[in-house]
């Protein structure tokens, strides 16, 4: 029987090589388009994912793709890759060294590996179920954070959040001790090594959080919906991370209340 750790090779090989197509382009001052749904996009985001696409429909025909720029492949397969070859497209436009490399794998739809990959800064993280998360191969902790008045928020933007999901989620603001915008998946990397101790999100999609869960888990800490259900491959958009399950609980009772 396989398992989610017999593919960690392969991961890391397609990190190499969404890397090694992505840097050539890192403040180049290459061409934007926009999609459909006016998100940026550029070369380095469809070359990347296409050669990651290559390798895998080269070695693994039998497995499932879903990727951010190119859909779906067999994606009711017993094990299916998630990829996001730049989360965080336009702080790699501007030239800020936030953005990742998102390469996750489902086995029936629960994320089970999952790589965070910054090229610039040459950092890598690894989670694995069952194993400890790594930082360029060095095991990493969240933090041990129980009050919620000490704790650090992170989240991508406010925009996210409106009408009574705002007003929930600026309850919960207020009971931390301070909120830090922007990073995208760079802020679950930081939760993972014990920088932040929330990071909380409304709007995402697969591609966005499927390859941060096992990192995440693997590190100790919880990652949810906000009500406190798993995140697998049918999921909703709001997700609540915490460094600990103490804090996720005091923070999913604010979210809830």
């Amino acid at each position: 029987m396989l398992h989610a750790v017999d593919f960690l090779p392969l991961a890391l090989r397609l990190a190499d090589v969404a890397r090694s197509v992505i840097l050539p382009y890192y403040r180049s001052g290459l061409a934007i388009d926009d999609k459909a749904d006016a998100s940026p996009v550029t070369l380095a985001d469809r070359g990347a994912e296409q050669d990651m696409r290559a390798i895998l429909n080269a070695s693994l025909p039998e497995h499932g793709i879903i990727g951010e720029e190119f859909g779906n492949e067999r994606d009711t397969a017993e094990w299916v890759w998630v990829l996001d070859p730049i989360d965080g497209t336009k702080s790699f436009i501007v030239g800020r060294p936030t953005f990742c490399t998102l390469i996750g794998l489902l086995h029936h739809g629960k994320p089970v590996l999952g790589i965070i990959d910054q090229p610039v800064l040459g950092e890598r993280w690894a989670g694995v179920s069952g194993q400890a998360t790594t930082l360029n191969g060095v095991p990493v902790h969240t933090a041990d954070t129980r009050d919620l008045a000490k704790a650090r928020l992170g989240s991508t933007g406010p925009q996210y959040f409106s009408g009574a999901i705002g007003e929930r989620f600026n309850a919960l603001a207020a009971s931390c001790r301070f909120t830090v915008w922007g990073g995208d998946a760079y802020l679950y990397a930081l939760l993972a090594q014990g920088g932040y101790d929330l990071v909380v999100e409304s709007g995402l999609k697969l591609h966005d959080f499927a390859a941060l869960v096992p990192v995440v888990q693997g590190a100790g800490g919880l990652m949810t919906d906000w009500q406190g259900k798993p995140l697998t491959q049918t999921s909703a958009g709001q997700v609540l991370v915490a460094a600990n399950s103490s804090l996720h609980a005091a923070a999913s009772a604010v979210l809830s209340a």
